[in-house]
């Protein structure tokens, strides 16, 4: 130990901040495993887990269990956005396989001591792929509200606009921070530092992003934090980079039945006549969730101005028609 990490530890518990005790903890565990000392890192972060597991289990004796406020570090600010959010995997429309991967992804993180115990380790990387609006930010606020940690959101290409040329050291604190403050970490547009190595458009820095990406890919976890990385162009990204996930999980557009299940929810303060379905699949068909909640949204705000609780079919069509309408122009319009 430095120290600086005595002086860090003996002030928070002065201070009575266990939160701030455990985390420097964790920091002397980061610093066992990259001196190679492996037992001495496990041993620490065990007992960190162990401190943290009693705690849970006495505050849900008096009913609520308490989130320890987390922010990004200094360096990060402006381009870390942290969040406590209390969605959860059950309030969203999936497909059952990736609910299901998901789900197990849920129960390593909160299974990783017994994990441990066989030299096991929880999954804390996990890859989204597919369309935009198909549910892939919400999923790591929802893997967050399920375990009770921050969100830090990651905006990628602002980390590039404004630090370019600086961009590998930025990463390298960003880095630092997901191994020493737990939390479920959402890399989005991870196109922007994953594409191939070689591609004819590519420069210096974004190869060295890759390459410190990479490294850190390979590094020991000592918080057990969930890094989401969620891309639209799964196509570009570098094989050597996407074989380093623990999970690659797909989403595309819902089919009717989803499409469905997602407007009755967020619906269901009203009242949908079974009639309001039929013939309504076309209108349904090509549209992300994203897009279907933006159309139930319209229909419910005229409701709610209109006074009434009831939705009819033409209303509700007329809606999805103008997602429809606004999507086709969109297309025309990136296409030429």
């Amino acid at each position: 130990m430095t120290t600086r990490q005595i002086f860090a530890l003996l002030n928070s518990h002065i201070e009575g901040d266990e939160d701030q005790f455990l985390s420097v903890a964790l920091q002397v565990a980061a610093q066992q495993a990259r001196e190679g000392k492996p037992d001495d890192a496990e041993k620490l972060k065990r007992l960190v887990q162990k401190a943290r597991d009693q705690r849970r289990l006495g505050a849900a004796a008096g009913g609520q269990t308490p989130i320890p406020m987390a922010r990004p570090r200094a360096e990060l600010q402006g381009l870390v956005e942290s969040t406590y959010p209390k969605t959860t995997l059950a309030s969203m429309v999936l497909a059952d396989d990736v609910q299901n991967r998901l789900a197990r992804v849920v129960r390593q993180q909160q299974e990783r001591s017994t994990l441990r115990d066989y030299g096991q380790k929880p999954a804390t990387h996990l890859l989204l792929v597919g369309p935009p609006g198909t549910g892939k930010t919400m999923t790591a606020s929802a893997l967050a509200g399920e375990l009770r940690l921050p969100l830090f959101t990651v905006r990628l290409e602002s980390l590039f606009s404004r630090y370019f040329g600086e961009t590998a050291s930025k990463m390298r604190v960003l880095f630092d921070q997901i191994a020493q403050t737990r939390g479920v970490y959402l890399l989005d547009e991870f196109d922007a530092i994953g594409a191939r190595r070689g591609d004819p458009n590519d420069v210096g820095e974004i190869r060295r992003v890759l390459n410190s990406v990479l490294a850190f890919m390979e590094e020991p976890n000592s918080t057990d934090s969930l890094v989401v990385a969620a891309t639209n162009h799964v196509e570009i990204l570098d094989g050597a980079l996407a074989r380093r996930f623990d999970e690659v999980i797909e989403y595309v557009l819902p089919a009717p039945a989803a499409a469905r299940a997602i407007i009755e929810n967020r619906l269901s303060r009203f009242k949908l006549n079974a009639r309001v379905w039929s013939g309504l699949a076309p209108a349904l068909e090509g549209l992300s969730p994203g897009e279907l909640v933006r159309a139930a949204d319209s229909v419910a705000k005229d409701a709610i101005i209109d006074g009434t609780t009831k939705i009819s079919a033409d209303t509700l069509r007329s809606a999805l028609h103008d997602r429809q309408t606004f999507k086709g122009k969109f297309r025309k319009n990136s296409d030429q």
